[in-house]
């Protein structure tokens, strides 16, 4: 029997990263040490009292039935009393508030949710490969907005052309950002919303990393402007912010209608979260977060270790203040960044990204994560010094 895929999928490539996980499994099974630099997935656990938490309530035996679709109403609140603790930002957790079992998934639905076959959405470029797969199931039009170094990786806005804007249904941000580690100022989310007032565009702003700062730093939500919620729904996730990326927590906060209409796919899509997971949720967000800082510590020396590396073999390449990576471009004598990191893979077992795999203006450059301990960051740096 010969299945024929929908056109609406058969377009799409399989995840960079479950194709590059093949590779290196297979690396392994050889023989080959690996030195993984490429996936975001925190290595750190998460703080004591979360995983506690967990276990107590996975103990009593009414925990273990399905869970309230789009979150219970105490964890939901208690992602609206973090939001007000941290940002100021005043959200209802009925209306503003949809917990995401990570928010992967909100990413990819809010296409489902919104688009139609032939909108236009706007995307940076790079981005997260996920933003572009929406619109293609969707059968939508892209728009790709380009973040240069010149720019601070920050998109131009004048730059959109009036038809675009005029057409547009949907832009996406994300800052922090991936994969650029780069930042955004406030005053950037205010012409943000007021473009989006104007055009009459719903902003989707990724932000799973605005508690991953360094050298005190402290990353605004967009949500902090006036109005934002009447344009924006923000993405957050437990994943980068408390070290629980295989608990699956993410949240979706803003625009009321955008909450709805995901609520009402997420009913028939799933059954929530593991209700000890949502009670471990909320310990994280209400608890004692200074360990967050202890943390982010503890990048911040990564990060040092492979700037500094990398600056002295000829990459051109800046300290991040936030986010998980390293972007950097490599050094002229290498023309393709693809060819060098397969090369390093084979040579000397150390596992990074090509910035192509985000987009067209990653071509010249690789990502390098900072979620691998220290002496295993120093020992892949004497690899990469080695063949370099």
């Amino acid at each position: 029997m010969q299945i024929t895929p929908a056109k609406r999928v058969s377009e799409i490539k399989p995840y960079f990263f479950a194709k590059l996980g093949k590779v290196i499994e297979t690396l392994k099974q050889e023989g080959k040490d690996i030195i993984r630099l490429d996936i975001g997935s925190p290595d750190l656990p998460p703080a004591s009292d979360i995983i506690e938490t967990l276990v107590e309530e996975a103990r009593k035996p009414n925990m273990h039935g399905y869970g309230e679709p789009g979150g219970s109403f105490s964890l939901r609140n208690a992602m609206a009393t973090y939001y007000q603790n941290k940002f100021e930002v005043s959200v209802d957790p009925n209306e503003e508030v949809l917990s995401l079992i990570g928010s992967k998934e909100g990413i990819y639905n809010l296409s489902q949710v919104l688009l139609d076959p032939g909108d236009t959405v706007i995307l940076p470029d790079p981005c997260y490969p996920v933003y572009p797969v929406g619109p293609m199931i969707t059968n939508s039009k892209t728009y790709y907005m380009p973040l240069l170094a010149e720019n601070n990786f920050l998109p131009r806005f004048n730059d959109i052309p009036e038809s675009v804007l005029r057409e547009a249904k949907l832009i996406w941000l994300n800052y922090p950002n991936n994969p650029t580690g780069a930042i955004a100022p406030l005053a950037f989310f205010e012409e943000a919303v007021e473009i989006a007032k104007e055009y009459q565009i719903l902003i989707a702003h990724d932000a799973p990393y605005l508690e991953v700062c360094f050298d005190g730093y402290q990353a605004p939500s967009l949500l902090q402007v006036p109005g934002a919620k009447e344009v924006a729904i923000e993405f957050n996730s437990l994943s980068k912010t408390y070290n629980m990326a295989g608990w699956r927590v993410g949240m979706a906060i803003g625009n009321p209608e955008v909450i709805r209409l995901l609520r009402i796919l997420k009913s028939q899509m799933d059954s929530s979260h593991f209700k000890p997971i949502m009670k471990a949720a909320e310990a994280a967000l209400l608890g004692d977060q200074s360990w967050v800082k202890e943390r982010n510590l503890i990048y911040q020396q990564r990060r040092d270790i492979i700037v500094n590396t990398l600056q002295g073999l000829g990459f051109t390449v800046e300290k991040p203040r936030a986010a998980l990576y390293i972007w950097a471009k490599i050094p002229d004598q290498w023309q393709d960044a693809v060819e060098y990191c397969e090369g390093m893979l084979l040579e000397t077992g150390v596992s990074m990204t090509p910035g192509i795999v985000y987009g067209k203006s990653g071509e010249r450059y690789i990502r390098i994560s900072l979620v691998t301990p220290s002496e295993r960051i120093e020992e892949a740096m004497e690899r990469i010094r080695a063949l370099s």
